[in-house]
């Protein structure tokens, strides 16, 4: 019998990516998600009955045993960008990364990845990226053979970083960037998809990695590339640190005072506070290198799901090339 996957967030962004890989490697997937019924999309990465979701809520012991036993590798790509009711940031993403990693060591399993994200340091004034540390020590002390991966920002055709800024371009002419000069590092969805299910399969040493792209650019920068992709002229101004946490603890407050009717997902205190750093990889640290993988940039990829947002959609090229053929 074929060995089994299981990937906790396996329907997520960069689990479903993961779950492909590992079906496409004739592996039996079992994408655990807290919505099975809304995961059942990945039926279609693999055979009939190969690729199957389950249900897990990685805050509960039971619901983690029963996704991870039997299982030959674990993956865990669940993590949040904001608190919201029960999903905080430390009882999901350093509780529950140390839960996976104790049951996925009482089942025997012979693999397990975590994907955390570069920043985490537990001495962050960060909860977000404290909370990742917290997850890694967690992962590292039930699981001292675990692999962890930590991506700069991701993108990818699902994303939630280009998406939302050619969104953005397409109603405001002005976009403010909180954080404008500081620097990140692209990193493709299938690049850190492949790293994962390297590590999974067991081709990857034990012990951190950290994911960047082959460019190390601003968000200014970056966020004019996007622009000149989707075709829009816009003014990009620097937000002042100050004035995005006064917005960010605005927005925070609000979403305290709804109790639980709305979630602050515009510009959270805490992501000011990240933005404040660099996100690129360490000069000392492992990277795809190491995992034999060559990262894609990222205008190679932008042009595939970006083109939705140009003013004409996927006209626009042909409209270009009207344009030549007069001239």
């Amino acid at each position: 019998m074929s060995k089994l996957v299981t990937i906790i967030g396996g329907s997520g962004f960069i689990g479903r990516y993961i779950a492909r890989r590992m079906a496409k490697e004739g592996w039996r997937v079992r994408v655990a998600s807290r919505r099975p019924n809304e995961a059942l999309f990945v039926r279609t990465y693999g055979v009939v009955g190969q690729v199957e979701p389950v249900f897990c809520n990685i805050r509960d012991d039971l619901s983690v045993r029963a996704a991870v036993t039997g299982a030959d590798a674990v993956v865990n790509c669940v993590g949040i960008l904001v608190n919201e009711g029960k999903n905080r940031f430390d009882a999901v993403q350093a509780e529950g990364a140390g839960r996976v990693a104790r049951i996925a060591a009482e089942e025997g399993v012979a693999h397990l990845v975590q994907i955390s994200a570069i920043g985490a340091d537990a001495a962050s004034d960060s909860d977000y990226q404290r909370s990742k540390a917290a997850g890694e020590a967690a992962v590292l002390s039930a699981y001292p053979e675990a692999v962890i991966l930590r991506p700069s920002i991701v993108f990818g055709f699902e994303d939630g970083f280009f998406n939302r800024f050619a969104g953005m371009a397409r109603r405001m002419i002005v976009l403010p960037l909180v954080g404008a000069e500081t620097r990140f590092q692209p990193v493709h969805v299938e690049d850190v998809a492949e790293a994962a299910a390297r590590a999974a399969l067991g081709q990857a040493a034990p012990g951190i990695y950290e994911l960047g792209g082959p460019e190390v650019l601003t968000l200014r920068q970056i966020v004019t590339a996007m622009l000149q992709e989707i075709r829009r002229r816009r003014a990009v101004v620097n937000m002042p640190f100050g004035v995005g946490a006064a917005i960010g603890g605005a927005l925070d407050l609000m979403q305290t005072l709804s109790m639980g009717l709305y979630t602050n997902r515009t510009l959270t205190r805490d992501q000011v506070r990240n933005l404040r750093r660099d996100n690129v990889v360490a000069p000392d640290a492992r990277g795809f290198e190491a995992l034999g993988i060559r990262p894609t940039p990222f205008e190679a990829v932008i042009p595939e799901y970006l083109w939705r947002y140009r003013p004409t959609g996927q006209y626009d090229a042909i409209k270009e090339s009207a344009r030549n053929l007069r001239g």
